[in-house]
């Protein structure tokens, strides 16, 4: 048996890239929301904030759904 270790390195810093990457947009996403009931309690506008987390969390959503879809088709 012959193991190809360049192929298994590549798959394995995709994979890390990819849940680095997922775990930062979903933190981003997170703190968008916190910082708009931050402003909201000054009384200030936080449609930036919320605006920027729905971008995260569909961003998040997008590459999960996406890789369902390479995983079933």
């Amino acid at each position: 048996m012959d193991i190809d270790w360049e192929a298994l390195g590549s798959v394995f810093g995709v994979s890390l890239v990819a849940t680095v990457g997922l775990v930062a947009l979903f933190t981003l996403g997170m703190i968008g929301l916190s910082k708009q009931e931050e402003a909201a309690e000054q009384g200030g506008s936080a449609t930036l904030a919320r605006t920027g987390a729905y971008a995260c969390f569909a961003a998040c959503t997008a590459a999960v759904a996406y890789g369902i879809f390479m995983i079933v088709s």
